[in-house]
Formats: structure tokens, C-alpha cells, sequence
């Protein structure tokens, strides 16, 4: 790819293309999810299928200002707007905010879609939420630092930021050989399928978003340069490739704004 390329004007294309070919990920929760969030039955997903543990949110969610960063797809923001919480949804795709403005629509949620990098959350005041909640999505993002930087200032003191990433260590492997499932250790660490050539490129991702591995220092020591204090991890393994029998591929962490 040239030098002026833009992976961020790259992956919003490419995430529109995912929500057209209707992707897990881009599929709208249904009438009955939110039902049962009205009665305070609900869970949201951070990394793999797993729920995210319930005592990381506040006590009560009715109006809990949220931020879902890069998290349109019409699932997580619609939940958490149907049990109560004051919702914005910030994502890359303008086709993953129409999903969720499609489910408000249909089950008349109070809830806002903004269009934008994660990088840059200028659109909204300081202090401006009580929750950010991030599921799997900086592993399409070039740099982490200004993501966190950018969720603070944000964040109220004593705020939440509740966020999913990958294990960098899953892109040491080929990706051919994963779809065959086997294990063939390939690349070297940092990854980005921008270090592909482009018939390798076209072969293991197609025309999909560009992804990056980011290490755990850029991942959660990031969290920490910024001002964080962990309170809280999980793992949990890839839900579709043989990696899932070796190690976790995902990792979310709860943090607070002192």
C-alpha cells in the first residue's frame, strides 16, 4: 500500500463491508434481549462469548452516562440504553451506528450514535461519562496511546473503562494454518497484516480491516501511563480457531479513573 494509505479511512470501508455481509459482530440483538434488560435481567459482551462480569458496572445503571467505543453493531449500547443507562454510541462504521439506530428505533431506546477514530473523542466534553465500555476493536487501531489518554479525559472521576483486547501472541502464528487447524509459529511481534506483502495480504484477510497486534505494555501498561488503576482481569479463549486449546486469546480489563 502507497505511502499516503489511511488505515483508518481503510477500515471504516471495510468494516461497512462486514456489516453488509452480515457478521456476527454486526448483528443486531433482538426484541427479546431487551425485554429481559428492561427487567434487569441483561449481560454484554467484551471478549469471546463471555459475558462480562456483572459486579464491574455499577450497582445501578439507570442513568449511568455510557460511551460504547467502536462498539456499533446494534448490541451492546441498545442493552445497556433498555436497562437504563444514558448511551452513546462511538464507532469507525457507519453501518455498524446504523444497527444501533435501528434497534432504538424499533424498541424506542433513548440512545445517541456518533461517527469517529477512537483516538480522537474530541465530540465530547471532559468529564462527559460515568462508564466506557470497549469491547475487542484496538486491534484495528494503529496506536493505543491517544485511546487512553482520550477515555480519561472523558471519564468522570472514579469512571469505569471496561475494555476487551487480543492476546498479541495469537498473530505469531500463519493464518493459513489456523484455518487448518494447526499451529505454525510465523510471524514476529509487533504484527500488523500491513506487514504482509499484498498477495499475502489478500490471502489471509482479504479486503478486511487492517489489525495490529499491540503488546500488553501498549495495551494495558497504556492503560496505566494514562492515569488508570486496574481493578480487574479476565481471559477467556477464542471462540472459533484451535488457538482456544493452547491459550487465551482475549483479555479484558476493568479500570478506574482515581
Amino acid at each position: 500500500m502507497g505511502e499516503n494509505f489511511d488505515p483508518v479511512a481503510h477500515n471504516r470501508v471495510a468494516w461497512d463491508a462486514l456489516v453488509d455481509a452480515d457478521i456476527e459482530w454486526s448483528r443486531p440483538v433482538g426484541p427479546e434481549i431487551i425485554d429481559r434488560a428492561r427487567e434487569g435481567d441483561w449481560s454484554v459482551v467484551l471478549i469471546g462469548h463471555e459475558p462480562t462480569p456483572r459486579n464491574w458496572f455499577p450497582a445501578e445503571m439507570a442513568g449511568v452516562r455510557a460511551l460504547c467505543l467502536a462498539s456499533g453493531g446494534g448490541q451492546q449500547g441498545p442493552v445497556l440504553a433498555a436497562a437504563g443507562a444514558n448511551v452513546t454510541v462511538f464507532d469507525i462504521s457507519p453501518k455498524q451506528l446504523a444497527r444501533d439506530d435501528q434497534v432504538a428505533s424499533r424498541e424506542i431506546l433513548e440512545l445517541r450514535t456518533v461517527l469517529g477514530d477512537m483516538r480522537d473523542l474530541s465530540a465530547f466534553e471532559d468529564d462527559a461519562f460515568d462508564l466506557i465500555i470497549n469491547p475487542v476493536s484496538t486491534v484495528f487501531c494503529p496506536n493505543l496511546a491517544p485511546v487512553w489518554a482520550e477515555a480519561f479525559r472523558v471519564l468522570r472521576p472514579g469512571g469505569l473503562l471496561l475494555t476487551g483486547f487480543m492476546n498479541p501472541d495469537v498473530y505469531l502464528f500463519d493464518e493459513e494454518s489456523l484455518d487448518q487447524q494447526s499451529l505454525v509459529v510465523r510471524h514476529r511481534l509487533p504484527f500488523s497484516s500491513l506487514d504482509l506483502s499484498e498477495v499475502g495480504r489478500m490471502r489471509a484477510y482479504g479486503d478486511g480491516p487492517i489489525e495490529y497486534s499491540h503488546s500488553l505494555t501498549e495495551q494495558i501498561g497504556g492503560q496505566l501511563v494514562a492515569g488508570f488503576m486496574l481493578t480487574d482481569l479476565v481471559e477467556a479463549p477464542h471462540h472459533a480457531d484451535i488457538t482456544a486449546q493452547y491459550l487465551p486469546a482475549y483479555i479484558a480489563t476493568r479500570a478506574i479513573k482515581p
